[in-house]
């Protein structure tokens, strides 16, 4: 079980209350991964929303054409899984482990719980995500543009 200090460390927790917290921390749970190990593949069903406490995780999609393509490489501090939760559906790409990590994770079932029962905390965790992500959304556009005018 994660611990309040903790939790408060992650990205779409930061807003969160202790009581609040305290509440999050019974249904968080701990996921060890070694390297090279898989968290989740392509088309499996979702689990729920992974925080990385340490190590690395790469996130992979093959191409038609057999090609693995890197589509991002999180460290301490991130999150992913949150869109297949958020749309109900399968995972869209693949989770492998490239280094030895630690993870915490908000249970898909929890979190559809929190949906019904405690609206004020799934705010709170969907603001965060919807802040990072347009955060993240504005980068990937500037660098788009930036490879678009250097063609």
């Amino acid at each position: 079980m994660a611990n309040i200090s903790e939790l408060k460390k992650q990205v779409l927790f930061e807003d969160i209350s202790d009581s609040e917290l305290e509440k999050l921390s019974k249904v968080i749970k701990e996921v060890s991964l070694k390297k090279g190990e898989f968290l989740f593949k392509e088309g499996e069903d979702t689990k729920g929303i992974y925080m990385i406490r340490s190590g690395k995780i790469e996130i992979t999609k093959v191409t038609p054409d057999g090609w693995k393509q890197t589509l991002a490489v999180l460290t301490t501090g991130s999150f992913f899984g949150e869109l297949s939760i958020i749309e109900h559906r399968r995972h869209e790409a693949n989770a492998i482990a490239i280094e030895n990590a630690e993870l915490l994770k908000l249970p898909k079932e929890e979190f559809e719980k929190l949906e019904r029962e405690d609206i004020a905390i799934t705010l709170q965790i969907l603001k965060r995500l919807v802040l990072v992500l347009s955060k993240n959304l504005r980068r990937m556009n500037e660098k788009f543009l930036n490879a678009l005018i250097n063609y």
